[in-house]
């Protein structure tokens, strides 16, 4: 195995993982991490197409699911945001009236 396929999947188990506990600042670095290890595995010459090709698929699938993630975030956090904005109104009006 290659040097730039075993970073790859080094890079891409350690994104899984952050993903899975939703280690946000982790999955930040690893995200640069990754963008250098596919830069540096594109320039290398492989002896092992097939093995880079795969984990380069491999890659793209864990961004699919990372994008996947980080949206149902962003709306559960933009859902949250809206109920505390309502409860805040609700304050308001309680306390002009109360």
């Amino acid at each position: 195995m290659s040097s730039s396929v075993q970073r790859l999947e080094e890079t891409g188990t350690a994104l899984r993982s952050a993903l899975a506990t939703h280690d946000w600042s982790a999955i930040s670095e690893l995200d640069l991490r990754c963008r250098q290890v596919v830069d540096d595995a594109m320039l290398e010459t492989v002896q092992d197409e097939e093995s880079l090709r795969l984990r380069m698929q491999e890659m793209l699938d864990l961004y699919r699911e990372l994008v996947a993630v980080c949206q149902a975030e962003q709306k559960r956090i933009a859902a949250e945001l809206r109920q505390l904005n309502q409860s805040h109104q609700g304050a308001k009006v309680y306390q002009m009236f109360g």
